[in-house]
């Protein structure tokens, strides 16, 4: 059931609408999928699947009276970070094993409103605090493409287990490229909301670096997810009211600025070859693309991303820990965060930023950029001791591999990451589309050009062959 476990969201609906597919059909494809590759995938904490069956039973139900909601009968996966009532809720953590959610979390309360059936819990790093995804409470999650490279971080379960064919939608959640990254890793698309766009959940609803986002195989399938998520909710008050829903139009005519490295991230040449070959896309489509340069430093992004996390993140873990021993990389996370500079001296870097990219704004509407200057970190290495060298270049934590922190810190800017390519390492590279605050519309229509231009991602093949 493989060709059926790949089958895209919007088709998926199409079908249960006709009659031709029962949601019990697909939600079997998608469990047997996930029993096939999760011994070597781990993309999932928690697994629903008998529940989930009897739900699919009962939306082919609603599809046979006329009552069928938006989502009704997908197989949605859940990251485990984005709590639901009444469920474990961990974090990634030891710490937190016993834990269990007292509130459920707005996204999730849309999705199953909205008819979408949640299957699975997917895999986080310990507190969300790594581009890549293991830990000691769940493991090593890895990406379907090559097994000895992980799926990214931190949304990386929900990543894999869609690239894996184990899930048709999945929710992420970004603070620094945590949608972005495992979408590029995966071979997938994410999308990291303006802020404000999508409704999240109190305490960290009032960073402006935090994002809860859709994450699918297809940009439309994106699209479908978001229109469900988005809009004001009683339980965050900087939540936005929902905009018109997203549709995929015309980009032609459109002008898009291609920056390479945003500065000094080093790119290795197969994330480059394949950044440039979505230029020559949008060019095909009509698109004027220009190259820029941004006059940024890893360093002084970092900076502000330190001092941000060191006055917002890294006391929120410091709480849930309480002392007790964490992950070295969660260790590592909060010293460097707790060290760094002030809020306010972060502030005005990221204004520097801000004004910077209006800059160029000015004479486009959307920036190219690679999502990561490499196609993937090593699976269940945290580079806390080895150290991480993109290009030639040795950086100085994981976070700086991915070309992401930028657009956190830059945060009503919507960001889509699409796949690009297929390195030589058989992992997908990844783009991000990043559009002028709050111009959702346009990423969408830039994002699926690119996408569809891809030879391997369009093909009805399009499936990870899970050989180590």
């Amino acid at each position: 059931m493989a060709d059926l476990a790949y089958l895209t969201a919007t088709d998926a609906i199409a079908l249960f609408r006709s009659g031709e597919l029962a949601p019990v059909e697909l939600m079997t494809a998608v469990v047997e999928r996930a029993q096939l590759t999760e011994t070597t995938i781990n993309a999932f904490t928690d697994r629903y699947f008998e529940d989930a069956l009897d739900q699919a039973r009962e939306a082919g139900d609603r599809y046979a009276r006329g009552e069928q909601r938006p989502l009704e009968g997908l197989p949605v996966a859940i990251k485990e970070e984005q709590p639901i009532a009444g469920l474990p809720w961990r974090e990634g953590s030891k710490l937190l094993r016993d834990n269990v959610a007292t509130r459920t979390h707005p996204v999730v309360e849309r999705i199953m409103a909205a008819g979408g059936i949640v299957h699975a819990r997917t895999t986080t790093p310990e507190f969300c605090c790594a581009g890549f995804t293991h830990s000691g409470l769940w493991g090593v999650t890895r990406t379907p493409w090559n097994l000895e490279y992980s799926s990214g971080g931190s949304s990386g379960g929900s990543g894999a287990a869609l690239a894996a064919g184990s899930a048709t939608l999945a929710t992420g959640s970004d603070i620094g490229g945590s949608i972005r990254i495992p979408a590029s890793f995966n071979g997938v698309v994410g999308f990291k909301p303006p802020y404000g766009r999508v409704p999240g959940m109190p305490p960290v609803n009032l960073d402006y670096y935090c994002h809860d986002g859709p994450m699918a195989r297809t940009v439309p399938d994106v699209a479908l997810l978001q229109n469900v998520i988005a809009g004001a909710h009683p339980l965050d008050p900087v939540s936005l009211p929902a905009p018109q829903p997203l549709t995929i139009g015309s980009c032609k005519g459109l002008r898009v600025a291609l920056c390479m490295n945003l500065g000094d991230y080093p790119v290795e040449p197969d994330v480059a070859d394949a950044t440039r070959q979505a230029a020559e896309a949008l060019e095909d489509a009509g698109v004027h693309v220009h190259e820029v340069e941004l006059p940024w430093t890893r360093a002084e992004i970092m900076a502000a991303a330190w001092a941000h996390y060191g006055a917002i993140f890294a006391p929120m873990i410091e709480a849930a820990a309480e002392g007790r021993e964490v992950q070295r990389y969660t260790n590592d996370f909060v010293e460097r965060a707790t060290s760094g500079g002030t809020f306010f001296e972060a502030m005005l870097i990221e204004a520097k930023i801000q004004e910077d990219l209006g800059e160029v704004f000015r004479t486009a509407d959307a920036l190219l950029c690679p999502t990561s200057g490499t196609p993937a970190l090593r699976a269940g290495e945290d580079y806390v001791d080895t150290p991480l060298i993109v290009d030639g270049v040795r950086l100085d934590h994981n976070l700086e591999a991915p070309l992401t922190m930028p657009f956190n810190i830059a945060s009503r800017c919507p960001v889509l990451s699409v796949p690009s390519g297929i390195a030589s390492n058989r992992v997908p590279t990844g783009v991000q589309v990043v559009g002028r605050p709050y111009d959702d519309r346009t990423v969408f229509a830039l994002g699926h050009v690119i996408a569809d231009a891809n030879p391997w991602y369009v093909s009805k093949s399009w499936c990870p062959s899970l050989i180590r």
